[in-house]
């Protein structure tokens, strides 16, 4: 080898440089220094080579980025030949395959396996960008992908290089990556994939050069939908090799199909065909070739059957297939003598042609050794030799192979191919992949090599005119300085081939069409044509047939031999017939075309013959020739490319022996320079990479300019070009570069003007330097000036802000000043007097504290209940019943002796109330609380010290120094400070004003000398405490509970919960406690806890109290039982009922009620008598203790003891309601009547006449006697009735007559009616004659209104109206219930206020009770008008072309006809004009309902007419046209919008939502839902009328004055705005439509959910049943029943935009699972189960099982939602018991008593015990029932093994039985699988076969009947089918666990650029 070196500087010892071999390249060596110091080359093959001194001197040093390699071939500094294939060799040797050369993907074939195309690799490429990762095929395919997304503009992948390069290979990555980022799984991606390794066994053969070499070209197009997942794609194949089927040259085979066929068909199968092995067919034998290493023929077979039954081929058209195979190959077999059939073969064909080809034998003979043709006259027949008629064999060999594969691939297509679904307009993006066949250069070239190459050359044209010609053409155009690169062009080996007139292909094809013609004419015509061509290289002589092009990638030599016979590909007609005749079925399909009508008729006709030498084969003319339909095949696919954007991926193969690590310089190297590496390296490096369009340009970069000029949303682009680059900034920086190269090049031209002109460059520069200074000079002067006067404005202004802004500050802090010098004066003085009484109090409490630490002595223990006695010694041993000391007050007196309780023993708890308190770990912890909340250093547990500061925080010091005392008071109370001694002190009985504190005193004036310690019981403590409630109520709450944390004594723990508990009965904590207050009676002690805890349920719930407790509440505090009142009856009977602290005036009532079954409750109410006096608690919040507290309070006053307070309970009837009827409850009846007669009798009833009296007293008499007449019993009711003043005053005898009269004059005599009905009598007698009786009394001040003779006043509400009178009872005022208008309760300065709007004007009246007062008349108003039939109308309706609605005028009496036709909650109901006697629907807006039972007077009628009030009555006399924006209730003609005028389905939608809405009356109810399906279930599935429907609905609202139709529009609204969005053009018109609103209650949700839909895919149906339901109940809260595994169910919230993802965190937390990982929804119907996927909205999967239709009702589909866990990874039983029971158990179960699981003996027994404890538990006695038992204990392929001793097991729960059983099974490997029973070609044992890891399984996919599985890398992977209708479920279930795994995997890999990651 000769050893070349060039000069450069001396290199030292290791260096690297370069040599020149002599082989025309340079290549790498390394320095190396020898012993003696001579420098030795040792070169990248490890030679060594001797330098001399001369040569040592003139190395070459290598750059650096040459020594190792680089990624991309751009970044090379030795860009050369040389560089760039040494970077090839150092990653071919270092395993790297792929290299960068831009965006140029170079793929060197390494003949090996290598782990690059595993799952995880896909994943690792996917979404990055290209060149952050190192360079791999599947960078260009994600590159492709993203494109496509990103620009919605088509990609092609054009993958070029020599046969053996490995494009088939790079094809299936890129195809398979395609398929995987796709993320569907879905059918049709595995039936792309699977067309691969079919098209490989039809179309691929081993070659001399490669072992899967693609004998025919392919173009794939995949095609997406808008979200980027796969839906398709279609295959072109061209010119497939159809002479290989025949004839194979030597080391080669025929295509794959024939030797897998017969290495892996069935023996049986073989037979019926007579097949043997491959050695026995003359079609298989010929290249000498029969294995091929590395192909396993037999599996591939399996794949193939696998692919072919994915792609929909029946068994049926597979067996016609290996059928016309198999003919193949015995037609292969025969052979022909003399021109004749041989005998033998006869023979062989009678037996399987007649079955394969289905054809007579006497034909097919005939067909293949004669030819027939038409003469002038007749058809002629000519016998062929034998030469002749195997030519014939292998053109009906050819020809049947060749149509078979086309017919495969257009099989193929139909199946993955589908037409979108989605209209004509409808757009998808598609991404193509071309695999054609590689540049091929073999000993012997025939007419497929020139075609391949000519489609290599087409290809390489495409390459430079894509990298070379338009990038440069673009530089050109753009005016930019550009040295043109020169590079390889094969423009004239094309012009040769196919564009110059008399080109190669053209002069083929016209040779092929002369009758004459032969191959040795078609050359010499083409070497005359261009024997001057330098690309074209003749033959040598006339007897050579070769001739020589030279192409892009060498000089090939083609023989001639046969080129226009396999131009002409033609058939014998007589081979034709014998098709035609055939029964066979698919052979007649592959032929259909040639046995069409038209060519059949045309045979006949045609007048050109063309005899053809060489087998006398008839053409008829006019034909398309083989090189012809090629030709036109390639132009179409190219194009098709031209319309896309290219990606280039140069496969390299890199040596011809396909061995591994062997780099071939010499072969490299060609490849390279053909290839064009070199020259797209400098383009892509010198060049511009990134080049945007002006508008592309205008919408990227826009956002830096700071001006509203050229906004594309309001600017036409070519406006903004049209303003010029001067004006706008944008257009300047666009331009900038581009200027300056204009003006570069314009400096060009001058400078060679100026030198033809012998002016020096000098003086032009110096020019060009003056013209330069000149321009920045005026440029600059002109910044300067504006930039001057912008500073002096600037400056003037920031002068005048700084001299405000100065001024301010100071006046700011002068006032400051002031104000903080004042404070500090006014805080020195208070601390002054604040110092001093705290002093004074220190030291009294110092002196206590000393005095308790004096007490050493403990004393004894006693028992709880001893202490409590102690404690409450005060209170009187037994239990009384309150409510019975003393005397009642005069005619309420009541008989006590009925209804009597039992003694209520006191309980004695079993546990001591001290407890160690540890709850650290508790999330609302009294230790934690204590740790946010108290001040300084306090603690939360037990002390005994005085507090030098409260526990909180509190802001006014005078509730901190409270804080202090009520320590003190605890501490003194619980015993954990010893009583101070009093000194000087004579002991003298206690009265009961001694023992209590005053209340008028306030919390800074609390002092502890004022308390008794001798006598400080728990009464006394609460009135003590009872002022500091409000300021302290939480202080208070923590200090006892500090005491009472970790309290050893005894005593003091017990006083400490007595102390809780009373304070628990009589104010609540704040929120910030409550919580940490309910978590520590929870762990209290079970004597104290659960009683305080339930106290403070009570005091919660009614709220505060407002008094001390009573001597009743410490009874029950004593007992820690409820309380016994006694409530008195008017019958004379009283009822003893259980109270408590927070017990309520309405609770007891109700109780009572229920206790004397009272049905008919209102205005009944609860009254309390003391002394003389006599209120009422009404039936409300107010508390009965408080009331009963006030009277205890009373009688302290007056120095007697509380205990005997004279307090009694009465319950009477208050109120009367306006439609009261006596005979609906007997016992309300009874009541009343009963407090009739005694009112009578005690005078509280007063009437002038005394015929009422005696009226009454008549039919108390019936009641009370019935019809017998007597004086005695008259007597008798007239003492027990009539008044003593009244019997004094009129004789007793003369009232006696008077009632004898008038009860025998009375009509109830005769008509014996009941008493009950004559009680009622006497009440309705009595509500009549005296409403006032029975009426609710308020003291008012009025503050506006009509005059009134005083401003303080009362206010009686009663049944018959409302009543102004004074104290004296004198009436101001009276007024009905329709003199009413109105009522309103508000708020003023003074106090609350009640507005009464009336006829006669408009009250403002404050009281205390304000709020009640409006709600009682308001109660009244709307109750009347419910029952009302008279209403006035407002406006005039004239509707007399609508026979459904009534007309009349303003004012007209309407009589409602409640007959339930119309429904008035939707706004109509039916009436009848008075004064046309007419009857319809009436709107309710239009009229006025009046609040009255009775027709009210004429007076009150012209009062309440429409005129007089003004309003909506004379606002629609003056109404003029109708507004197109405004609400109607008239029925809209046509859409709103213009672009739906044509748009019919849009006329549906204005009936439906006026009659939602309540705008239009529907006679009978219908349901909402079918409403709401008619209106939204077009515009769910016709995206222009969305806009519509929300254009109706806001039209609807606006100036809508029916508050129940706005209310119903909004619920329209809410129910749209989480279905779609509306388009751009109206969503701001909507937004501000919704924001204008913000009262409305659900504007600012529909705003809501209108932002959280533009950000989600539009829902596709209607709402469900549930989501109207809620929204019609006015709630946006939606709760759905979930089950269960365990048959529980529970009920969850969800929303319209609820993802399945959000309701199973959400179902996982409430039922406080471990993690929500692995659980998921399923939706269970009658047929089959499927699961949701997390990401789906679940108000889409509600709505698809309940169907909908747009009229009639919806049909539902009957369906369960269950939540189970899916995902079984992680799973210990015992970890989560919840889970555990509710999932695991019942979801293994049954696959364990399936056999699903493989078990020993001993673990069935095992097992089947725990099965059988969970059946039984602890029923011995089932031991009987375990025969037949045996189902629901073993598997069910088990039971005979087991035996009833076998399953005695115990000692354990139910519960603790199912985990057992749970991890009995877990440690099984099939634990937690799913198992889905399947049908493929084994027969499956119970047990595991295999196991794949999900890291392996690299593709999957599902169809309806089958479930497909890819094991392995891409490369090579393994397949399994099987067939079952359950390939959804598997699907989706593989899918789940590797997202969770891939997931899992990202969360804990960070982002790195590893080629190989772990």
């Amino acid at each position: 080898m000769t050893l070349t070196v060039t000069h450069c500087a001396p290199c030292f010892q290791g260096e690297w440089v370069w040599v020149d071999p002599g082989i025309g390249v340079p290549i790498g060596a390394r320095v190396k220094l020898t012993d003696t110091g001579h420098q030795l080359l040792v070169d990248d093959e490890g030679k060594e080579h001797k330098l001399s001194q001369k040569e040592e001197g003139s190395i070459r040093v290598m750059h650096p980025t040459s020594v190792e390699g680089v990624d991309d071939m751009i970044r090379l500094g030795d860009l050369n030949e040389a560089g760039l294939l040494r970077n090839l060799l150092v990653r071919h040797r270092q395993g790297i395959i792929y290299t960068y050369t831009g965006s140029v993907l170079v793929a060197v074939n390494p003949y090996q396996e290598l782990p690059l195309y595993t799952a995880d690799q896909v994943r690792l490429y996917h979404g990055r960008r290209l060149g952050e990762l190192p360079p791999h095929v599947f960078a260009i395919a994600d590159t492709c992908y993203f494109n496509m997304r990103r620009h919605n503009r088509d990609q092609c992948c054009i993958i070029s290089g020599e046969s053996g390069a490995g494009k088939t290979e790079s094809t299936k990555l890129v195809l398979q990556f395609l398929a995987a980022v796709s993320g569907q799984h879905s059918w049709i991606e595995q039936q792309i994939l699977e067309a691969n390794p079919i098209l490989e066994a039809f179309g691929n053969a081993k070659t001399i050069r490669n072992d899967n070499s693609s004998r025919f070209g392919k173009y794939v197009e995949i095609f997406f939908n808008k979200d980027g997942a796969i839906e398709g794609a279609r295959m072109e194949q061209y010119l497939l090799e159809k002479s290989r089927v025949c004839h194979q040259a030597m080391e080669e085979r025929n295509y794959h199909i024939f030797y897998c066929m017969l290495a892996g068909m069935t023996t049986e199968q073989k037979k019926t065909l007579c097949l043997g092995n491959a050695a026995e067919f003359s079609y298989l034998k010929r290249g000498d070739c029969i294995v091929c290493d590395g192909r396993d023929d037999a599996k591939d077979y399996t794949r193939i059957r696998t692919a072919l039954k994915i792609l929909a081929f029946t068994e049926t058209h597979c067996w016609e297939i290996l059928k016309l195979l198999a003919a193949l190959l015995h037609l292969g077999n025969v052979s022909f003598e003399g021109g004749v059939l041989s005998g033998c073969m006869t023979r062989l064909m009678s037996e399987f042609f007649v079955c394969f080809l289905q054809v007579q034998p006497a034909a097919l003979a005939v067909s293949l050794t004669y030819r027939s043709f038409m003469t002038n006259r007749e058809r002629v027949s000519k016998p062929l030799n034998s030469e002749q008629a195997a030519d014939s064999r292998d053109a009906f060999v050819k020809a049947i192979y060749g149509k078979l594969f086309i017919w495969i691939v257009g099989r193929i297509n139909s199946a993955i191919h589908k037409t979108p679904t989605n209209g004509p307009k409808y757009v998808r993006n598609s991404i193509g992949l071309l695999d054609i066949f590689g540049f091929e250069n073999f000993d012997s070239n025939s007419f497929e090599q020139l075609c391949i190459n000519f489609a290599n050359e087409q290809l390489q044209q495409f390459f430079v005119r894509h990298v070379f010609k338009l990038e440069q053409e673009e530089y050109t155009k753009e005016d930019i300085v550009w040295k043109n690169i020169t590079f390889s062009d094969n423009t004239d080996t094309l012009d040769l081939l196919a564009v110059k007139p008399l080109n190669v292909l053209a002069l083929i094809d016209e040779e092929s069409h002369f009758p004459k013609g032969t191959d040795v004419t078609m050359l010499n015509k083409m070497n005359r044509a261009h024997a001057k061509c330098n690309k074209y290289i003749p033959s040598k002589n006339t007897h050579d047939m070769e001739f020589g092009i030279r192409h892009f990638a060498g000089v090939v030599h083609y023989d001639s031999n046969g080129f226009l016979e396999k131009n002409r590909d033609a058939l014998n007609s007589g081979i034709l017939k014998l098709i035609e005749a055939s029964t066979n079925t698919l052979l007649q399909q592959l032929f259909e075309k040639e046995l069409s009508a038209n060519v059949v008729k045309n045979l006949a006709s045609n007048n050109r013959i063309v005899m053809t030498p060489k087998i006398d084969i008839v053409i008829f003319l006019p034909v398309s020739t083989l090189s012809g339909q090629f030709r036109q095949s390639l132009d179409s696919l190219m194009n098709a490319l031209s319309k896309c954007q290219p990606h280039f991926i140069r496969c390299f193969k890199p040596n011809d022996d396909k061995k591994s690590m062997v780099f071939d310089r010499n072969l490299c190297i060609r490849q390279l320079r053909y290839s064009g590496m070199i020259d797209t390296i400098k383009i892509r490096k010198l060049g511009f990479p990134i080049r945007h369009t002006f508008k592309q340009f205008l919408q990227r970069y826009r956002v830096l300019l700071n001006t509203t000029v050229c906004d594309p949303k309001t600017v036409i682009l070519i406006h903004c070009r049209s303003l010029g680059w001067k004006s706008i900034v944008l257009m300047e920086i666009c331009s900038y570069l581009l200027f300056f190269y204009r003006l570069d090049h314009m400096y060009l031209l001058l400078l060679g003007s100026f030198l033809l002109l012998s002016v020096s460059f000098n003086q032009l520069q110096l020019g060009f330097e003056r013209l330069q200074s000149t321009i920045r000079g005026r440029l600059a002067r002109g910044r300067y000036l504006k930039e001057l006067a912008a500073a002096v404005t600037m400056q003037s202004q920031v002068r005048g802000y700084l001299a405000r802004k100065s001024y301010k500050s100071k006046r700011e802090a002068v006032t400051v000043l002031q104000a903080h010098t004042r404070g500090m004066l006014a805080r020195k003085t208070t601390n002054k007097m604040k110092t001093d009484v705290t002093a004074e109090l220190q030291q009294r409490l110092e002196d206590v504290l000393s005095q308790s630490q004096e007490a050493s002595a403990k004393p004894e223990p006693v028992s709880e209940q001893e202490m409590v006695e102690t404690m409450f010694d005060f209170l009187p041993n037994t239990v009384a019943v309150g409510g019975r000391e003393g005397p009642a007050p005069e005619g309420f007196e009541v008989r006590l002796t009925t209804n009597a309780p039992e003694p209520v023993p006191i309980a004695v708890p079993e546990d001591q109330p001290v407890v160690d308190y540890d709850d650290e770990n508790e999330e609302f912890s009294f230790t934690k609380f204590s740790a946010l909340h108290f001040q300084g250093s306090a603690t939360y547990s037990h002390i005994k010290q005085r507090l030098r500061q409260p526990l909180l925080y509190h802001e006014d010091e005078g509730d901190a120094l409270a804080c202090l005392t009520v320590w003190w008071i605890i501490l003194r109370f619980m015993g954990d400070i010893a009583e101070p001694k009093l000194i000087n002190q004579e002991p003298s009985a206690p009265t009961p004003s001694q023992n209590n504190l005053d209340y008028s005193c306030n919390a800074n004036e609390l002092d502890p000398s004022k308390l008794d310690p001798s006598k400080l019981d728990p009464s006394q403590l609460l009135e003590a405490l009872s002022v500091l409630v409000c300021p302290c109520r939480d202080e208070i709450y923590c200090q006892i509970i500090k005491q009472l944390v970790n309290n050893k004594n005894q005593k003091s723990s017990l006083r400490g919960w007595v102390l809780l508990s009373i304070c628990l009965g009589i104010f609540p904590p704040t929120e910030l406690l409550m919580q940490y207050l309910e978590s520590f009676l929870g762990r209290g002690p079970s004597s104290y806890g659960p009683y305080c805890a339930e106290r403070l349920r009570r005091i919660v719930a009614n709220g505060e109290r407002g008094e001390p407790p009573c001597w009743i509440e410490l009874q029950a505090v004593k007992t820690k039982k409820t309380t016994q009142v006694s409530v008195a009856l008017m019958d004379g009977l009283s009822v003893s009922l259980p109270v408590d602290s927070a017990c309520t005036s309405a609770e007891v009532c109700q109780a009572l009620a229920k206790k004397v079954n009272l049905k008919d409750i209102y205005g009944f109410s609860l009254y309390i008598g003391f002394c003389e006096k006599v209120w009422s608690l009404g039936s409300g919040g107010r508390h009965v203790m408080d009331a009963i507290s006030q009277c205890e309070q009373e009688v302290r006053r007056k120095g007697e003891e509380e205990q005997h307070a004279p307090w009694r309970l009465y319950f009477r009837k208050e109120l009367f309601t306006p439609w009261h009827d006596s005979s609906i409850d007997a016992v309300s009846t009874d009541l009343i009547y009963r407090q009739v007669i005694r009112g009578l009798k005690s005078g509280e009833y007063h009437s002038e006449k005394e015929d009422d009296f005696v009226q009454l007293a008549a039919m108390y008499y019936y009641v009370t006697f019935g019809s017998a007449i007597s004086g005695e019993n008259a007597k008798k009711v007239v003492e027990e009735c009539i008044t003593t003043e009244l019997i004094e005053t009129k004789s007793q005898g003369k009232l006696i007559q008077l009632v004898n009269a008038a009860h025998t004059q009375g009509p109830y005599i005769n008509s014996r009616r009941s008493t009950d009905s004559v009680k009622g009598d006497v009440v309705d007698y009595a509500r009549q004659k005296w409403p006032m009786y029975f009426s609710k009394f308020y003291e008012v001040t009025q503050m506006s209104g009509p005059p009134l003779p005083k401003s303080n006043f009362i206010v009686a509400i009663n049944w018959n109206g409302i009543s102004f009178q004074d104290e004296k009872e004198k009436k101001l005022i009276e007024l009905s219930y329709p003199e009413v208008t109105g009522v309103n309760k508000s708020r003023i300065d003074s106090g609350q206020s009640v507005s009464l709007a009336t006829l006669r004007g408009q009250f403002l009246l404050q009281s205390v009770d304000a709020g009640e007062m409006a709600d009682l008349i308001q109660w009244y108003l709307e109750g009347l008008k419910e029952r009302s039939v008279y209403a006035v109308a407002l406006q005039d309706v004239n509707k007399q072309d609508d026979p459904t609605l009534l007309s009349y005028k303003r004012g007209d009496v309407l009589v409602i006809v409640k007959d339930g036709e119309y429904s008035p909650a939707r706004g109509w109901i039916k009436g009848t004009n008075e004064r046309t006697g007419n009857t319809g629907a009436i709107s309710t807006d239009t009229v006025l309902v009046l609040p009255t039972l009775e027709k009210p007077s004429d007076t009150t009628l012209v009062r309440r007419q429409p005129g007089k009030e003004g309003g909506r009555g004379a606002q629609a006399r003056g109404a003029g046209r109708e507004k197109l924006w405004a609400a109607s209730k008239e029925p809209i003609k046509q859409p709103l919008l213009k672009s739906l005028v044509v748009f019919l389905l849009s006329l549906t939608f204005p009936s439906p939502i006026l009659k939602y809405m309540g705008d239009y009356p529907i006679k009978q109810v219908r349901q909402p839902i079918e409403l709401t399906d008619q209106i939204f279930g077009p515009a769910t599935q016709h995206v222009p009328l969305q806009d519509e429907v929300y254009c109706q609905i806001m039209r609807q609202m606006t100036s809508n004055s029916s508050r129940m139709s706005v209310d119903y529009g909004w619920q329209l609204m809410w129910l749209c705005t989480g279905l779609f969005s509306p388009s751009q053009s109206l969503l701001r018109y909507t937004q501000r439509f919704l924001e204008s609103r913000p009262r409305e209650p659900l504007a600012a949700d529909c705003l809501q959910r209108l932002q959280m839909l533009l950000s989600m895919e539009p829902r596709k149906l209607p709402p469900h049943q549930v989501e109207v339901d809620a929204i019609q109940q006015n709630s946006n809260q939606i709760f759905h029943k979930i089950h269960f595994p365990n048959d529980s169910t529970e009920l969850f919230e969800v929303t319209s935009t609820t993802r399945i993802r959000d309701l199973v965190r959400n179902i996982a937390y409430k039922l406080i699972l471990a993690s929500a990982d692995g659980y998921g929804l399923f939706m269970k119907t009658p047929n089959k189960v499927n699961f949701k996927s997390l990401s789906q909205l679940f108000g889409e999967i509600k709505k698809h099982f309940q169907g909908h239709c747009f009229s009639g009702a919806p049909a539902t589909m009957p369906y369960l939602v269950i939540f189970m866990r899916k995902l079984w990874f992680n799973v210990t039983p015992g970890r989560d018991l919840t889970a555990d029971l509710t999932f695991h158990f019942p979801q293994e179960l049954p696959k364990y008593l399936r056999g699903y699981h493989k078990c020993t003996k001993e673990e069935m027994i095992s097992l089947a015990g725990l099965l059988f404890r969970v059946k039984v538990d602890t029923d011995k006695s089932q031991f009987v029932m375990i025969p037949r038992m045996l189902k629901e204990l073993v598997p069910a392929d088990e039971m005979k093994t087991m035996s009833p001793e076998d399953w005695k097991k115990a000692g354990i729960t139910l519960d603790e039985a199912k985990v057992a059983f749970l991890k009995g099974i877990c440690h099984w490997p099939t634990f937690g699988c799913a198992f889905f029973e399947v049908k493929v070609r084994w027969e499956i044992a119970q047990e595991l076969l295999v196991m794949h890891l999900f890291n392996r399984i690299t593709n999957w996919s599902s169809g309806s009947t089958y479930f497909h599985m890819t094991i392995g890398n891409l490369v090579k992977g393994n397949s399994f089918l099987c067939e079952t209708s359950l390939g959804y479920k598997m699907d989706d279930l593989l899918s789940s666990y590797v997202n969770m795994y891939e997931m899992q995997r990202q969360s804990v890999r960070p982002r790195n650029n590893s080629m190989f990651p772990t």
